[in-house]
């Protein structure tokens, strides 16, 4: 995972709703869409990442668990998970914790990932 070797920038701490919709949505393929139900960001057609707590924590849907583990051993205080999502590639990421650089990379990864994988749509036609 690219994470890996970028992950040494911690950068300044912190970074807005806004800046994190904008840091999304200026990816290829990424569009505001809905996943069960909620509004989220996809690429193409996939889940990539939402807001929940009051827009405090961003999901992001990763490549693999070992991907989630490694974030949070880089920062504990940024990456998290709940037993919502044990088993799920996805971490959970603190906006008033993380480091601007390194939630950039995390994004950047996971919608690499994302935009490799086939559309749900494209694979039914």
């Amino acid at each position: 995972m690219g994470t890996r070797a970028r992950a040494r920038t911690r950068g300044d701490r912190g970074v807005r709703v806004a800046d994190v919709r904008r840091m999304l949505l200026r990816l290829p393929g990424v569009a505001q869409g809905r996943s069960y139900g909620l509004p989220s960001f996809l690429v193409s057609g996939r889940f990539l990442a939402r807001f929940r707590d009051d827009d405090t924590v961003l999901v992001l849907q990763l490549a693999t668990i070992d991907d989630r583990d490694f974030l949070m051993n880089v920062d504990a205080n940024a990456f998290f998970f709940t037993d919502h999502y044990r088993n799920s590639p996805a971490v959970l990421i603190r906006l008033a914790e993380v480091p601007r650089d390194l939630l950039a990379t995390a994004v950047e990864d996971a919608w690499r990932h994302g935009a490799a994988q086939r559309s749900p749509r494209a694979r039914k036609a």
